[in-house]
């Protein structure tokens, strides 16, 4: 069974795909672009301040990360 999504910001996204390896790579208007050295992985998060991150946004990031739900839930 798939463990439920949380509701978060992109502040907190962006602490935990940080814990995972990725460092800050750009910005462009609202959205921040993050790399993974390692493996050249990247994601973007939509930094709308105070916003929470719809269900499958979230889901889209955690995938383009190459992250699990329960691996993204662990980061937190």
């Amino acid at each position: 069974m798939n463990p439920k999504l949380p509701r978060i910001t992109g502040e907190k996204v962006l602490r935990a795909l940080k814990r995972a390896g990725f460092v800050e790579w750009r910005q462009r208007g609202s959205h921040l672009h993050l790399k993974r050295v390692s493996d050249n992985t990247r994601v973007t998060i939509p930094m709308h301040r105070g916003r929470t991150i719809p269900p499958g946004t979230l889901r889209g990031i955690i995938r383009d990360a190459g992250l699990t739900i329960e691996e993204f839930v662990d980061l937190l």
